[in-house]
């Protein structure tokens, strides 16, 4: 089996909403599996530790998922234009798989969503690009063969999946961020199973 990391940080919910939008995508294409981790929330201040397991969602992502996945996919909210804290702190740890190539040849993609609808989605999809990049990963996006890239009025992007989730993050995914979510995942298992093939 295939797998791929589906891996999160989400704030107000719509984020690991779309992680589980992904993951079904993921699951469409024979002989792949998702595996879906979030990281722990981050401050400026020192705090006590949070528990290895979250009291609810995906379990906590550790560097050995990373090891055993096929391919990679991150979702984080926007902070203006650019990653969210926990997911950047997350992949500042991962020093010592780019020193092995551990991700290098691997397939990866990205998903973001914002609070306004010109929040910087396409620079935060960037930004997460940029270390897997780094790590040699093969990025994987949205070709504009999907209608719903040409015609979404909210998120969506050919750089990755995103949605427009509003201020108070209650505007729900469209159809055409659904689509484009699961779009995302099938793309990214189907890269990954033919390279592992």
């Amino acid at each position: 089996m295939t797998e791929i990391l589906v891996v999160y940080y989400s704030a107000g919910g719509s984020v690991r909403e779309m992680a589980q939008l992904v993951a079904r995508g993921i699951h469409q294409v024979t002989g792949a599996a998702a595996r879906v981790r979030t990281v722990p929330p981050v401050a400026p201040r020192t705090q006590v530790a949070e528990p290895p397991v979250p009291d609810e969602g995906a379990p906590y992502v550790e560097l050995a998922d990373l090891e055993q996945c096929a391919g990679l996919v991150l979702g984080s909210p926007t902070r203006f234009g650019n990653m969210a804290a926990p997911l950047k702190y997350f992949l500042d740890t991962t020093g010592a798989l780019w020193a092995k190539g551990t991700l290098a040849g691997k397939p990866a993609a990205v998903f973001t969503s914002t609070a306004s609808l010109h929040g910087g989605q396409e620079t935060t999809l960037t930004s997460m690009m940029l270390p897997l990049l780094h790590h040699g990963m093969l990025i994987v996006g949205l070709p504009y063969t999907l209608p719903e890239v040409t015609h979404t009025a909210s998120g969506g992007t050919p750089y990755g999946a995103s949605h427009w989730a509003g201020a108070n993050d209650d505007r729900p995914l469209t159809d055409d961020e659904r689509t484009l979510c699961i779009a995302l995942g099938k793309r990214l298992a189907e890269a990954a199973v033919k390279l592992a093939a």
